[in-house]
């Protein structure tokens, strides 16, 4: 059965309880195993498993893994904004991007001497750190206080010498798939272990070339592959060991240690802390908890931390000293994650200390004079622009404008500026805004070709050129969206950056976080590390009122004069259903003179009798009926396409032939193979609200069914109410649980190492 009350994967926390719910959150993120793996709303909403199909731009959308141990699983998902350009598609540069990006931290991670070796036994740190696992359950402390010496500090970082690895893109191919030869024989040990063998690839492409082999030997290999779950891979593994199959195999434990570190990330988490890892492998029945994080620490699987919470006072600690007592231990906490996570924040945190610690090269004079220029906030953000190298910017929709005059100061400055948003319809309003003055002549010449996407800049597929050494041919980055940024988009944006180079961080803090892991904006705003500029420019109208309310906790009452906001009520799901097709397809159009193609419907989940699936089936029945004969679709329909991890991509579907579904993306034509049409494709007039982020329409239609009423967070109404620009129509069926999660349901935390990593190399906060 599907709910739609379930937007966000799995966490530890509630591990121990499989469900079938239908999580918004999976389509946004990176795949664990070849797939895409979803982080839709991640942290902000929670109760769904870890995975959808790749087609759910921000979260999966529960279609089930058959067959593996007599259960379900749910496939992977992915989300993301941009378009693909017609000789390349922009999801082959991103993925040759990203390989790039891989294989760099793989060499830095080979210069640092890690906790542990692969292979190895634990010894040192990490075993000190795991014996001490005990004392922090106990609750006397609220961390482990590690007696003996403490880590020596890291010095703010200097100007480096190094530069980012160039990532290049032009004539790179597609990721290479398994060999067909590796597939078969994977889809035989799939067969004998009563698996579908519709599993083969993914599990080719999450193992390699020996995956028949590894596969046999080690069964729960197969949680590997997004969409598998523990007591899936423990059937698996019973019908290929038979009797040797034991829930304390070592195998088994570190493969689910694997599992819910990839379930954390899923839900927004960069790391988990030691003792919630424990007690989720507890709650998964492994009888040796602590065994299962060593022997996943020991085989390289996984990387421990010691962070320190807070600095101990210097004087008490030199009357100690003075006193010859003993100095006070400092309190840290243990973590665990993923090695690419892990390098990721850590490669962040080295890329900001750089940025911030640059010297201004242009002349204070001049930038004081373009700030005269303008006033308010946006001189304010020139002005702090002018002396550092990092600078954060928050503010509503109608504060982009702020940002936007930065950008034409420094251009104007003959600085090359470049600003880089999350979607493409975020990058064609930023590029109007520039390119138009008030009275409608021309404002920043040519500012359209440095008005990009983050996708299209990391991949090369747009913005300016690389130099030699791999950086970013710029002086000043301007990234409008910086609440998406998850911590592998910002570490490459980051190493992407020439040494003297400034960067702005402009975003809502009130939207939902990035579908990926991390909380980059809002670890940065919380760090202090760098200055901060707040907009003080209201979002106008009824609707800019009713939003602006919302981010603090408030649902006001607002004239609306013009019927900018229409409240629907329904008493179930059906009639939801039911009112949303009369709203898109009559009501708006007549009232307000907005077609339905430009209305949006927004609903929390994808699952359930008013999600995603069911709305689209019934808006594709009322506004462009036919058979489907091309994998479920016609010429006409409006899609979501997700062809790599955190891309969604809304469009039109043009026509289908042997070469594929044939879409149109933000203008450009894109080509979806058939065997990637289920997976990356879905129809798109209904969005869950992280697919909708980033962009906006002249009208949007909320829907809130009664069975959404545990999903709901003050972020995604927040996110979702502002997508509408003219009108918002809320189809409302969850009485009083709306007004209750606006007041009293704010983001939920994420367990993220950057503020830690800063501190320890910025230590000066502004």
């Amino acid at each position: 059965m599907e709910h739609a009350v379930s937007t966000e994967p799995e966490t530890t926390r509630d591990a121990g309880a499989p469900t079938t719910a239908d999580p918004e959150t999976q389509d946004a993120g990176e795949p664990s195993a070849g797939t895409e793996q979803g982080r839709g709303d991640g942290a902000e909403e929670t109760g769904g498993d870890a995975s959808a199909t790749a087609a759910d731009g921000d979260g999966g959308d529960g279609d089930a893994v058959t067959g593996v141990g007599g259960s379900d699983a749910e496939g992977s998902g992915a989300e993301g904004e941009g378009e693909a350009p017609a000789q390349r598609s922009e999801a082959e540069a991103e993925i040759a991007a990203q390989r790039l990006e891989r294989e760099r931290i793989e060499r830095r991670k080979a210069e640092k001497q890690g906790p542990i070796s692969s292979g190895g036994k634990l010894s040192g740190t990490a075993a000190d750190l795991l014996a001490a696992v005990r004392a922090v359950e106990s609750g006397a402390k609220p961390a482990a206080a590690f007696d003996g010496p403490e880590p020596t500090p890291r010095r703010a970082a200097a100007e480096p010498v190094r530069r980012p690895e160039p990532v290049a893109v032009t004539g790179a191919g597609p990721a290479a798939g398994p060999a067909p030869e590796t597939v078969e024989a994977v889809r035989r040990v799939l067969a004998e272990g009563g698996a579908p063998e519709a599993l083969a690839p993914q599990v080719g492409a999450a193992l390699g070339e020996g995956a028949p082999d590894e596969l046999r030997a080690d069964p729960w290999q197969l949680l590997r592959v997004a969409g598998v779950r523990p007591e899936q891979a423990d059937g698996f593994a019973r019908a290929l060991l038979g009797a040797d199959c034991r829930p304390d195999d070592e195998r088994r434990g570190r493969a689910v240690v694997g599992w819910l570190l990839e379930q954390a990330a899923v839900a927004g988490h960069t790391a988990l802390e030691l003792p919630a890892l424990t007690a989720a492998l507890a709650q998964r029945g492994v009888p040796d908890d602590e065994a299962a994080v060593q022997s996943a620490l020991a085989e390289g699987e996984a990387l421990v931390f010691q962070d320190a919470l807070e600095e101990p006072a210097a004087g008490r600690r030199d009357d100690a000293a003075q006193d010859g007592e003993e100095a006070q231990p400092r309190p840290v906490r243990v973590l665990v994650g993923l090695e690419r996570y892990a390098l990721a924040e850590e490669s962040l945190a080295d890329g900001l200390a750089r940025v911030i610690n640059a010297l201004p090269k242009e002349s204070a004079a001049e930038w004081e004079a373009a700030a005269a220029t303008v006033s308010g906030s946006a001189a304010e953000l020139i002005r702090a622009v002018a002396g550092h190298g990092l600078v954060l910017h928050t503010g509503g929709e109608a504060a982009r404008a702020e940002p936007a005059a930065l950008f034409g100061a420094a251009r104007a400055l003959g600085l090359r500026a470049v600003a880089a948003c999350h979607t493409a319809d975020g990058r064609d309003r930023l590029a109007a805004t520039l390119t138009t003055a008030e009275d409608g002549s021309a404002a920043v010449a040519d500012a359209g070709t440095d008005v990009v996407t983050v996708a299209g800049l990391l991949s090369g597929a747009e913005g300016p050129g690389r130099d030699p050494e791999g950086a970013l041919e710029l002086d000043l980055l301007v990234l409008p969206d910086a609440p998406q940024l998850d911590v592998e988009s910002a570490a490459m944006v980051v190493e992407s950056l020439p040494d003297g180079a400034r960067l702005v961080l402009s975003g809502d803090p009130a939207v939902l976080w990035s579908a990926g892991p991390g909380r980059v904006f809002a670890d940065l705003l919380a760090a202090r590390v760098c200055p901060q500029i707040a907009s003080r420019t209201p979002d106008p109208g009824p609707i800019g009122e009713l939003v602006s309310g919302i981010g603090i906790g408030e649902l006001n009452q607002v004239d609306a004069p013009g019927k900018e906001i229409v409240i629907v009520p329904v008493r179930d799901a059906g009639e939801a259903v039911h009112r949303t097709v009369q709203l898109v397809a009559d009501s708006v159009p007549r009232a307000f003179g907005v077609p339905s193609e430009q209305t949006v419907v927004i609903t929390p989940g994808h699952g359930g009798a008013a999600g995603t699936r069911a709305l689209n089936a019934a808006l594709k029945e009322r506004l462009n009926p036919g058979p489907g004969r091309f994998g479920g679709f016609d010429p006409g329909d409006r899609v979501v396409h997700s062809p790599v991890p955190g891309r969604a991509l809304p469009g039109l579907v043009v026509k289908a032939d042997a070469d594929g579904l044939h879409l149109e993306c933000a203008g450009e034509p894109v080509v979806v193979p058939k065997d990637l049409v289920e997976r990356s494709v879905r129809h798109g007039w209904a969005l869950t609200a992280h697919q909708a982020v980033g962009s906006r329409w002249p009208a949007a239609v909320v829907v809130l069914p009664g069975d959404a009423a545990q999903a709901l967070s003050r972020p995604w109404i927040y996110t979702a109410f502002g997508r509408a620009e003219r009108h918002l129509s809320v189809v409302h069926g969850v009485e009083q649980a709306l007004p209750r999660a606006v007041a009293e349901v704010p983001a939920k935390p994420r367990t993220t190492r950057l503020p830690t990593l800063l501190r320890a190399q910025v230590p000066t906060a502004h």
